[in-house]
């Protein structure tokens, strides 16, 4: 499913209607048809219900909804907002509709103290004041209809398409209805995956409306939901005379003093299919490091003061793939090592503090002929660009997309709703996972999961994603069946690997 900007979905809508053919009326009727039938499935009809609708198209999808709920005999007020002069086009058309169906609408103007009286006697508050068009600080009345909405604790309180005063391309939210549910018409907007907005949206579904999908083909770039069917579709497969060679020969550089990252990004790498891991490290670290982890090869190289000297004895054209950075520190040893490996034909994992050192290097990814993927949470990403780190999360999409293309390379920009982003600028966002990833070495874990992905898949891109939604989903089923938010650790997510697989083959 395509993931769409509020420029691209005006785009659609206008496509849709002059180069395809089918009216903004019947859009909006194809709309409120969709919407009411899922509000239907979600209520009952003895429930009082509200329905709150604003001058342009979202206050018309509102009018049909309301007209479709009272037809099928549900307990529906329609409150509108704005004076009946400033309703035009299509919903205008949608009201003229309701009104002959012989449905009464009351009107905010002069009945502003009854309305606010009444509103929270209602058990659903549907809102439709907004839509995806808002920009700024908003205006009354609808800043004080929002926080009274918001006070309603004991109502459900659906939004259509986006919550009203929530930007859809994400940003700064001057004040926005909480929603329960918001039923988004046609396909998500990218706000939904970007914080602090998707925060306001509460679950979400989508309404199909009838476009075609050839006009998002046309309006939109490639952004889209990664999910768990196409996870299952390109899921490695092994063949019965497979051997350790034949499933991936790969190497993680990295570790200093601080021995845990790149054990496990070593562990993760093996338990997502790895055949054989060689984990090359400082070599006053090593009996430590081998005695912890009995499954991977080792690499002890020349270190000082527990981080490396800067020189690594490797034989990369026996390779598969190569994963730099956890644990590797900021020392100038490092730093030579991270040049080093750049400058090698084959796949390469650039994360952690290998992050930090690429800074001083950038063009010479543009040089690499072999896959390069780069895993930054937002802090080294905003390093890496010289922006702020709330200017990186209020523009993933935008900045992630500009980055690969300019550099070449594959961009899994890190965090809730982690986007992965190949050269030539297709985006595809992961839905899995949750708050206990905020922690220490999960990122350490997802380096050497998508190590082992790109080494048994032939496409980059559903590696990398699948890798993504595997680590996410982790999470997700530690938390369902026996962890909280609070106490999920790394290495309770690899050990949680395998029955994460198993559901997905």
């Amino acid at each position: 499913m395509r993931i769409v900007s509020a420029d691209e979905m005006y785009c659609i809508d206008s496509y849709t209607t002059n180069q395809i053919g089918i009216s903004g009326e019947t859009l909006m009727e194809n709309a409120g048809q969709s919407i009411a039938r899922l509000i239907m499935e979600r209520t009952d009809p003895n429930q009082k219900i509200v329905i709150l609708a604003g001058a342009g198209n979202n206050g018309g999808d509102g009018f049909v909804i309301a007209r479709i709920l009272k037809s099928f005999d549900f307990q529906v007020d329609l409150w509108i907002v704005p004076p009946p002069e400033k309703i035009k086009g299509a919903a205008k058309h949608a009201l003229e509709v309701y009104k002959n169906s012989g449905y009464e609408a009351r009107y905010f103007l002069k009945n502003e103290e009854h309305f606010f009286n009444l509103l929270s006697t209602y058990d659903v508050i549907i809102d439709c004041l907004l839509g995806i068009g808002v920009k700024g600080e908003l205006r009354s009345p609808y800043k004080e209809i929002i926080d009274k909405i918001n006070t309603c604790k004991s109502a459900e309180i659906f939004s259509i398409d986006v919550p009203s005063g929530i930007p859809a391309d994400g940003g700064d939210v001057d004040r926005a209805v909480r929603a329960d549910l918001t039923i988004t018409i046609h396909l998500p907007k990218s706000g939904t995956f970007i914080y602090p907005c998707a925060s306001y949206y509460g679950e979400t579904i989508v309404a199909d409306i009838g476009i075609p999908p050839i006009a998002a083909k046309h309006c939109s770039h490639n952004r889209m939901i990664w999910t768990e069917k196409l996870v299952k579709k390109h899921l490695p497969s092994r063949s019965p005379n497979s051997h350790k060679g034949s499933n991936g020969k790969g190497m993680v550089i990295g570790g200093s003093r601080m021995t845990g990252a790149i054990m496990l990004a070593a562990k993760a790498a093996l338990r997502c299919g790895a055949g054989l891991i060689t984990a090359a490290i400082p070599e006053e670290i090593h009996p430590i490091a081998a005695a912890h982890f009995l499954e991977a090869v080792y690499l002890p190289s020349p270190s000082e003061d527990g981080y490396f000297k800067g020189n690594l004895s490797v034989e990369y054209e026996n390779l598969d793939a190569v994963a730099v950075g956890p644990g590797i520190g900021r020392t100038k040893g490092g730093k030579l090592i991270v040049e080093e490996v750049i400058t090698k034909e084959l796949p390469v994992v650039i994360d952690a503090d290998a992050l930090y050192h690429l800074k001083d290097m950038l063009p010479l990814l543009k040089n690499r002929k072999h896959p390069t993927i780069l895993t930054p949470h937002p802090g080294e990403m905003a390093r890496l660009i010289d922006k702020s780190i709330k200017e990186v999360e209020q523009d993933r999409f935008s900045i992630s997309r500009l980055f690969a293309q300019e550099y070449g390379i594959y961009l899994v920009l890190k965090g809730p709703f982690t986007i992965v982003t190949t050269p030539g600028g297709e985006q595809f966002v992961n839905t899995t996972g949750n708050s206990a990833l905020a922690k220490g070495g999960t990122g350490d874990a997802l380096s050497g999961m998508i190590l082992a992905f790109i080494m048994q898949q032939t496409h980059v891109q559903s590696a990398i994603s699948n890798a993504v939604f595997v680590h996410g989903k982790s999470a997700d089923v530690l938390i369902e069946q026996e962890h909280t938010h609070f106490d999920v650790l790394s290495t309770d997510l690899i050990e949680n690997i395998p029955r994460t697989l198993k559901l997905l083959t």
